[in-house]
């Protein structure tokens, strides 16, 4: 049986259609490069993940402590080691970040909040209604939404990298390895 490529696409293979896209976002990062071999499906996506990575009610930091919490739930390394530089950049320290990989109960009470949250959404498919009403205190209606739509996101995003595992671009490796190797995955 033939296992289909789903290599990222080269700037030769880039396709005609997505022909804007390649000096953007699409084509920087290898899990757009290989979102590429659907230019309906990456066109589509363009939206929604201008509103997660640029506009989120959640701010940076609370942003990437739900994604590290989702990369490391669903073991997805490439996006887990991305966003420890882009969690290192957003102000997050290791201590904070290395935590994230562990129990809720030895976060610190935002981050367990919020890392609770994605649990519930990946173990119960819902939060509860205590649940809701604490993250609701925390972020607000728009955070408790944008919480949801980061973490389906970031789920399709790690549905796709773990079939698919492409390497980590050279930039972000050699930020990982001088800034944190030991929390690199």
């Amino acid at each position: 049986m033939s296992v289909p490529d789903f290599a990222p696409l080269s700037d030769t293979d880039w396709p005609q259609a997505l022909h804007d896209m390649r000096a953007g976002f699409a084509g920087q990062l290898n899990v757009y490069r290989i979102m590429a071999h659907h230019p309906a499906l990456l066109r589509a996506w363009t939206d929604l993940r201008t509103h997660i990575v640029q506009h989120t009610s959640l701010g940076p930091q609370r942003a990437e402590v739900v994604i590290l919490r989702l990369a490391h739930r669903v073991g997805c390394a490439y996006e887990w080691n991305q966003h420890v530089v882009r969690g290192l950049a957003a102000g997050l320290d290791k201590g904070r970040i290395n935590a994230l990989r562990g129990a809720p109960d030895q976060m610190q009470p935002e981050d367990a909040l919020l890392a609770g949250a994605v649990d519930a959404l990946l173990d119960n498919k819902r939060l509860d209604p205590a649940q809701l009403a604490d993250v609701v205190a925390l972020v607000g209606k728009q955070g408790v939404l944008d919480l949801m739509a980061t973490t389906g996101m970031y789920l399709t995003l790690g549905f796709m990298l773990n079939t698919a595992p492409p390497a980590l671009e050279p930039a972000i490796a050699q930020k990982l390895a001088r800034q944190a190797s030991e929390l690199a995955v």
